[in-house]
């Protein structure tokens, strides 16, 4: 991942605008949530090792000397024993032993997956939090704007008010319009502070500013354009699924884990040992007045046999688990159907994310034509005097909050297709590569926004990746 990351950064904004990939890039190395994610991975995959070890031979080694002295009357001795043993035993048949064997490929594939999906959550993640901060600028931008164009109605309301004109109720609704201006702009300030901090908490560093969505961009639209294919390739597919399919299989490996204990265990043991006791017998012989008693010299044994343990009794502790292992499997069975009907709402929810976006920012895009056009018919019949203040006040802020709303809407249709493709399992970083590509190396971009737009073509452009198998899953480096 970090070579394909590296060959997109080639297409990255120039200095002075940092753009969503290399955000995406620091994320990678900072990002406290991912981090973690990496760790667990290496630490899960530790049960596959762990569990084969049950199946392999074992080997265990003893040694000992033990010094011994005894008095009694005028009889007194000391004699020394030691002695070393090896044992070894191979299991040959251990039917616990080799579910937890399969349970423990299991748990590798759930971490793989599990991390599979983190990544696609940091992606998600970076990318909400960039046109989060986009969308921030541009209401700070287009509150700034309106608030201008508020004061300049409020400036000639007070001119045409002066002269005799217009009464005072015009200037005081347009008072009242550049008072709410005002806090508008002074909350969209907040807005924008508590999104670049939310954003640097992922990135590890402030964010400065940001490669703008570029003016007339062509906002993908979803391919394959049918949602029943997305919602098959979801249902599948999904991390979430994947993550409930393999909980499932585990627990009906332990269900059949708990049936071992009913089967007999065989293993194949080994032993050897080795003792040197000196003058063990020296005591007794000096009671009996036997010299010919006295020590006894090294003796080495050893024995290699097959070993059975069966089952008899274990007081009712295998008939519970096995009750407990059955309800944990019919958990399991309706966590996965769970996981399966959320995978098909995510599935829907983000295509209809997608295509109803599309048609909104195309809605947007000609309301906003409209708004100006009112502003400007209504600026024009204040003068003539046939509209009031209000009129204008009125036109001004369905201009603003048109804006606004086209601006989120493009945000959110472009957030939608990579939760689309998310909840289908084919979000990779390159897909950030078609969202990088419609932005605009000039980070005071969002300031155009105040004036005139000309309608961008929507439903054309680069599509968004068909239906297919579920990417590889891209494994964490294994430096400590």
């Amino acid at each position: 991942m970090a070579t394909t990351l590296a060959a997109l950064m080639i297409h990255a904004a120039p200095a002075g605008a940092t753009d969503l990939l290399q955000l995406y890039s620091e994320a990678q190395s900072r990002d406290a949530l991912i981090a973690s994610a990496r760790s667990a991975y290496l630490a899960n995959i530790e049960a596959l090792p762990q569990a084969r070890a049950a199946l392999l031979p074992q080997v265990s080694a003893r040694w000992g000397s033990v010094n011994t002295h005894y008095g009694s009357g005028s009889v007194s001795n000391t004699f020394v024993s030691s002695g070393y043993s090896l044992a070894l035993t191979q299991p040959i048949f251990h039917w616990d032993s080799w579910q937890s064997y399969q349970q423990g490929k299991l748990t590798v594939a759930s971490a793989e997956a599990a991390f599979a999906q983190a990544e696609q959550d940091l992606i998600l993640r970076v990318a909400t939090a960039y046109f989060d901060v986009l969308a921030a600028q541009d209401d700070l931008a287009l509150a700034g704007t309106h608030k201008q164009a508020i004061a300049e109605q409020l400036a000639s309301a007070k001119r045409n008010f002066e002269v005799g004109n217009a009464t005072i109720v015009d200037a005081n609704e347009a008072q009242a319009s550049f008072d709410q201006a005002t806090a508008q702009e002074i909350a969209a300030q907040n807005t924008l502070d508590v999104r670049r901090a939310a954003f640097a908490r992922i990135v590890g560093h402030p964010v400065g500013s940001l490669a703008t969505l570029r003016a007339g961009a062509t906002l993908p639209s979803p391919q394959p354009n049918n949602v029943a294919d997305w919602v098959a390739q979801a249902e599948q597919s999904n991390y979430g699924v994947q993550l409930q399919t393999l909980t499932l299989e585990t627990a009906r490996r332990e269900t059949s884990k708990a049936k071992s204990g009913y089967m007999p265990s065989v293993d194949l043991v080994a032993a050897g040992a080795h003792s040197n006791v000196g003058n063990a017998n020296s005591l007794l012989s000096s009671a009996m007045s036997s010299p010919s008693s006295q020590g006894s010299g090294p003796s080495s044994a050893g024995q290699i046999g097959i070993q059975i343990s069966i089952p008899i009794f274990s007081g009712g502790a295998v008939q519970s688990k096995l009750r407990q292992t059955l309800a944990l499997e019919d958990k399991a069975m309706t966590d996965l159907d769970d996981a399966r009907r959320l995978a098909v709402f995510n599935a829907r929810q983000s295509y209809l994310g997608v295509s109803s976006g599309l048609a909104q920012v195309k809605a947007l895009e000609a309301a906003e034509q409209s708004a100006q056009s009112s502003v400007a018919s209504n600026k024009l019949g204040y003068q003539v005097g046939i509209r009031i203040n209000a009129d204008v006040l009125n036109a001004e802020d369905k201009l603003f909050t048109t804006r606004r709303d086209l601006a989120k809407a493009r945000y959110s249709t472009l957030l939608s297709s990579l939760q689309l493709k998310a909840s289908a399992a084919t979000l990779v970083d390159t897909d950030l590569q078609l969202l990088n590509a419609l932005l605009t190396e000039n980070p005071d971009a969002s300031a155009a926004m105040a004036g005139a737009r000309e309608a961008a073509p929507v439903n054309a452009g680069a599509g968004l990746p068909a239906r297919g198998v579920r990417p590889g899953i891209t494994a964490p480096s294994m430096r400590r």
